[in-house]
């Protein structure tokens, strides 16, 4: 028996594609919208039941041994930036370049070498994003509702 060539051709891609969740994607890398947007889903009352590791990926691109707390009215994290996101200021920039991007309702209202904020909402409820340099190279990010 013959077998047709779309066929065999199907048979071949459906075999490969068995194969492709074992495979690297350049999309892998840590994305820090979801940390972001689930940061900010719990501010402004509910900051105090996130855990250390719910920031952590909005660090995860430019440093790996973030810290991160949760109080009743903010949320912190600190990190050290990798030497290849050069400066403290670039990494600032990075950083804010992408809150900006993961949260297009945000307000930039300060774009300054030493301190990026943001707001959401309206006041009395409203939800402020602040990162800054933390001193030896690090950089802090902090949360926090009104």
């Amino acid at each position: 028996m013959k077998l047709k060539p779309l066929f065999v051709t199907t048979l071949a891609v459906a075999s490969l594609g068995g194969l492709v969740p074992c495979a690297a994607h350049a999309d892998d890398s840590p994305s820090p919208c979801a940390s972001l947007k689930r940061i900010v889903a719990a501010a402004p009352g509910g900051l105090a039941s996130l855990t250390a590791d719910d920031g952590k990926g909005v660090a995860e691109p430019y440093g790996d041994d973030a810290q991160c707390s949760a109080a009743r009215g903010s949320y912190q994290c600190m990190w050290t930036p990798h030497r290849d996101a050069g400066s403290t200021a670039d990494a600032l920039q990075a950083v804010a370049a992408d809150i900006a991007s993961c949260l297009p309702d945000a307000t930039h209202d300060q774009n300054s070498p030493g301190r990026q904020h943001f707001y959401l909402g309206a006041p009395g409820k409203r939800t402020e994003i602040t990162l800054t340099p933390a001193g030896s190279g690090k950089l802090r990010l902090s949360v926090s509702g009104k």
